[in-house]
């Protein structure tokens, strides 16, 4: 069987159960251009998914402790709410790019082998490349995509401690910042501005000396930040055997819960789709002026600058008038 390169047919075929279909549809948001476009016309239309975030240095432990909380999501939503089934969860790993294919390395799922035959759970690595407007438009789009084939839970995993990951963790309705205790990841996370955005911290590898001095280290950041509705809890996992993992998917849990009580998820998500559309204007703007860098008029223009008649600024206003 030939499968269909049409969105539209695609996603009604995701909707129906097709991971095959969905993987494809993701491969359209990541190539991005035109047909990005058309996928992204489908599914902003549809119901968003409900977005967790996970991001924090290499090697603090990310991939397994996500691999655990696969588990932990599919006995539903607790915490302090009333429980709710989560029939359906997907993975969306950020991985680094290969410097030779441009595609993602897919180390983070190898991690995640134990849910490689579960047909409930969708695991999908992204590429660090590729889409017009980079990671800020490709990721807010493929959560869309995920959101409209139904699948209601998604985990967003990233690589590091960088400004990209900080645009990701912005695109996502819980954000929770992983740090090992001793390696002064709190301290680095800091500085990369992830204290702005977390809303859970995790102190992975709990059982390994250090733990009191980097939960220290977060309470005190935590105390020298602007007073918020909402303080983001400290969780200590060991995600290599589990422990404390139903405590941190309360805790997710309970984040969602008080985004819900007090009517905050609305506005975090506007404030969400308010970044995507200047990052699309932006990418718009960016493709005009690619094409026009390579019309004659441009290339007259630029001789013009060369031989001192014009001032870069004016040409620029008069390319642009």
């Amino acid at each position: 069987m030939t499968l269909s390169r049409d969105p539209g047919v695609l996603l009604e075929e995701a909707r129906g159960g097709s991971r095959v279909a969905l993987a494809r549809l993701l491969s359209m948001v990541e190539r991005g251009g035109p047909v990005a476009a058309d996928v992204a016309a489908l599914v902003y239309t549809a119901e968003a998914p409900y977005t967790v975030g996970l991001t924090g240095a290499p090697g603090a432990g990310k991939s397994t402790l996500t691999d655990q909380l696969i588990s932990a999501a599919r006995g539903g939503w607790s915490g302090s709410g009333p429980a709710e089934p989560v029939d359906e969860v997907a993975v969306l790993a950020i991985d680094p790019s290969s410097p030779f294919t441009g595609g993602a390395i897919l180390g983070d799922r190898v991690r995640m082998q134990a849910h490689a035959t579960d047909p409930s759970v969708f695991i999908r690595s992204m590429a660090t490349r590729g889409h017009l407007g980079g990671l800020a438009l490709a990721v807010p789009d493929a959560l869309r995509v995920i959101g409209a084939a139904g699948l209601p839970l998604v985990l967003v995993e990233t690589v590091g401690v960088g400004q990209m990951e900080v645009e990701v963790a912005g695109a996502t309705d819980t954000t929770v910042v992983v740090v090992n205790p001793g390696w002064g990841d709190a301290m680095q996370a800091n500085k990369a501005g992830l204290l702005e955005i977390a809303d859970l911290f995790v102190i992975n590898k709990a059982d390994r000396p250090g733990v009191a001095e980097a939960r220290r280290d977060l309470e005190q950041m935590l105390e020298l930040s602007a007073p918020k509705q909402w303080r983001p809890p400290i969780v200590e996992t060991t995600a290599a055997t589990g422990a404390g993992v139903d405590e941190l998917w309360a805790a997710i849990s309970d984040h969602r819960r008080h985004l819900l009580d007090h009517r905050l998820l609305e506005a975090a998500r506007a404030t969400q789709l308010e970044r995507v559309l200047r990052q699309a204007v932006v990418a718009t703007v960016e493709t005009s002026v690619i094409e026009l860098a390579g019309s004659a008029r441009y290339r007259a223009m630029l001789d013009r600058v060369v031989a001192g008649e014009l001032d870069p600024y004016r040409a620029a206003r008069e390319l642009l008038g």
